[in-house]
């Protein structure tokens, strides 16, 4: 029978302790928040669920171009900093849904609001670039 490592921790009794960023005058925590929230699927995964829970499959095809893997992984981080909430139901077969949480919905509005700003001035940032407008 398989015992998961966590699961193992927990019967020991070995708890694993987390390290926090240092305060915010050396801007070790903000350097940690903006490392977390600022890559590509983490913004696209908020933006996909501010209007309301998704599930996994539901997830993965409102985003597009996301593996499974990396899906997985941006959800847990999302979950670990309380921006987005797992809910399991004891259904056969099981549901998972995703929700942005409070803490989350504070942050959807700076989401939206720099989609909005990259789209406005796509074109100058190409143009900045040597692309044509089509690239």
């Amino acid at each position: 029978m398989y015992v998961s490592r966590k699961a193992r921790r927990a019967v020991a009794g070995i708890t694993r302790t987390r390290t926090c960023p240092p305060l915010l005058n050396d801007g070790g925590a903000v350097r940690e928040v903006l490392d977390r929230i600022s890559d590509k699927w983490s913004l696209l995964t908020l933006g996909a669920l501010r209007s309301g829970p998704l599930r996994f499959g539901e997830l993965e095809k409102a985003i597009g171009g996301i593996s499974q893997r990396m899906l997985t992984l941006t959800l847990k981080h999302l979950v670990e900093d309380g921006l987005v909430s797992r809910t399991a139901y004891p259904e056969v077969p099981p549901r998972v849904e995703y929700e942005v949480t409070a803490l989350g919905k504070t942050l959807v509005p700076l989401v939206i609001a720099l989609a909005e700003w990259a789209i406005e001035h796509r074109d100058e940032i190409n143009a900045n670039r040597g692309c044509s407008p089509s690239e």
